[in-house]
């Protein structure tokens, strides 16, 4: 039985060819044909490094059947490496579905780590790096548009995204009307020579940008929200119920009163043996 071949996700600079690995140079080299969501792109990448290399082209729109025509050259034994147009492949691109093919047809997938634009404007962004959630490019269609960033709202973890220049303002405006004003690191050209980091609020972003036109990619950082003030206003949502009718919510779910009288001590910020005490009162 023949062996098949290996896919490679190999990450290539997001804009200085510096920071190419020498892992990646090597796997370039050697693999049997590179799969590329941009050739042209990639072509300038190999030049610089004089790799000769075969090139297919493998990107959003033919990538059902590009996919299947990759899957069977792994198949065949051939070794493949993926390339994005800078970054991580994988990572808001159709690489992801290569992956779940590939791993569906039991054929080896391994990583040629090295940069991805969110972590590298996450970790000079001056923002919480502990935790964080990673969003991508927020969707076109408007209605999933804003039920994503309503989820967003009250994510108290530090929010990636990716932006287009002819959709910042547009992107801005729309989390500045539906999370209010909110710190914002916006990061372009990340590693080139121009790079550009501006850190400011949603309303100043706004009005930054409305004078003066997007250029580049943009990775946008943004803000989680105040937990304690998340916790404020879960409570104060309570302030118009009296104690009877929020037990009695607890209870209707089918909880026992004992345990409907310790969830709306939680909800409530006080101790079960307040609301007890309270209850036995009135």
């Amino acid at each position: 039985m023949n062996k098949t071949g290996t896919l490679f996700l190999v990450a290539t600079p997001i804009g200085n060819l510096e920071d190419i690995t020498l892992r990646a140079l090597k796997v370039l080299k050697e693999v049997d044909i590179i799969a590329a969501e941009d050739t042209r792109q990639t072509l300038k990448l190999l030049n610089h490094f004089d790799i000769k290399a075969s090139l297919t082209s493998y990107y959003e729109h033919n990538k059902v059947e590009k996919g299947n025509y990759i899957i069977q050259l792994l198949l065949e034994g051939k070794n493949v490496a993926v390339v994005s147009d800078a970054g991580s492949p994988g990572i808001s691109d159709p690489g992801e579905d290569l992956v779940k093919l590939a791993i569906e047809n039991g054929i080896d997938v391994t990583m040629i780590p090295g940069p991805v634009a969110a972590i590298t404007g996450l970790v000079i962004s001056g923002l919480p790096t502990g935790r964080f959630v990673f969003e991508g490019f927020l969707p076109m269609n408007k209605r999933q548009r804003r039920e994503r960033i309503e989820a967003l709202k009250d994510e108290v973890r530090t929010i990636i995204l990716y932006e287009a220049p002819h959709k910042l303002i547009y992107t801005l405006n729309d989390l500045y009307k539906v999370i209010g004003d909110r710190r914002i690191v916006i990061a372009r050209e990340l590693t080139k020579k121009f790079e550009q980091v501006v850190r400011c609020t949603l309303s100043e972003a706004i009005s930054l940008y409305t004078n003066e036109a997007p250029k580049g990619e943009f990775v946008l950082i943004l803000e989680g929200a105040d937990k304690e003030e998340l916790i404020d206003a879960e409570r104060k949502k309570w302030d118009n119920i009296s104690l009877e009718e929020h037990v009695a919510i607890y209870m209707d779910q089918g909880y026992d009163k004992k345990e409907s009288i310790k969830r709306v001590a939680e909800d409530r910020g006080v101790s079960k043996r307040d609301v007890y005490n309270k209850l036995m009162l009135k």
